[in-house]
């Protein structure tokens, strides 16, 4: 598995980086345009997921509204799920099926990034492609990438908290009666992961290789504007019209 790993997915992203390099020997300006062909590809799958993490998270007002009116039934609470997830076209697995295609990916870019920002070794490079011989870890003459960036960590932390933003669900209403309880309940626990993962990249962002901690915010910030660009589609799709305020999982006129 490891031998497959390093020649389907190493070695190939690891030989696209040093070609980069040696057409345009600035490693910052290599990482994003790495980031963005990355990106480019994964789109589609990218777009899917985000389309199905949407609408879950829209309809899960409903789903609530299910689990109270059925608490006793645990069997008629998974008809009904399904029913709602069927009538309403959503594959709650469709969200899970293209990030774990992208998660090799991500790994293998991790370890070539690690290696060309630590390390000058060279052994896995294509015959045709030229040996550098170094990496300067210096982008735009002044911006050390193979050291830790507080700047950088703090900018990956801030594009995560966009991010996510754009996938919280809103605080139920006040007048939406004691059933919305166990609705606010989640929205807490919501905004507690919308806060603490921006946190943690900050943490963890500060302990890596500034090279990374690039990578980690050029790929979240894509991933904002493409969470971006498939919502207004979709609103443009639904004709901009409002579906109303959400209320113990009922649609209210």
């Amino acid at each position: 598995m490891a031998a497959l790993f390093q020649t389907v997915l190493f070695q190939p992203l690891f030989n696209l980086f040093i070609g980069l390099y040696n057409l345009i020997p600035d490693v910052g300006i290599v990482i994003l345009i790495l980031t963005a062909l990355i990106k480019l590809v994964l789109y589609p799958l990218t777009s899917a997921s985000i389309k199905s993490q949407k609408a879950l998270t829209d309809l899960q007002p409903k789903l609530d509204e299910l689990k109270k009116k059925h608490k006793d039934d645990q069997q008629k609470v998974a008809q009904e799920t399904m029913k709602m997830y069927k009538e309403n076209k959503v594959n709650p697995f469709a969200s899970c099926l293209p990030l774990l295609i992208q998660l090799p990916i991500l790994i293998a870019l991790y370890w070539v990034l690690r290696q060309v920002l630590t390390a000058d070794n060279f052994d896995t490079l294509y015959s045709f492609v030229a040996n550098p011989g170094h990496i300067n870890t210096i982008s735009l003459g002044f911006i050390e990438l193979g050291k830790a960036s507080y700047v950088l960590a703090l900018l990956a932390g801030g594009a995560q908290f966009w991010q996510a933003k754009m996938m919280t669900r809103k605080k139920p209403p006040a007048n939406a009666g004691p059933g919305a309880k166990d609705e606010g309940m989640a929205t807490m626990m919501n905004k507690q992961m919308l806060y603490m993962m921006p946190v943690l990249t900050v943490i963890i962002g500060m302990k890596l290789p500034g090279g990374l901690t690039l990578y980690w915010f050029l790929s979240t910030l894509f991933m904002a504007l493409q969470q971006l660009v498939v919502f207004k589609k979709k609103k443009k799709l639904e004709g901009g019209k409002k579906e109303g305020n959400v209320i113990e999982g009922k649609i209210v006129k």
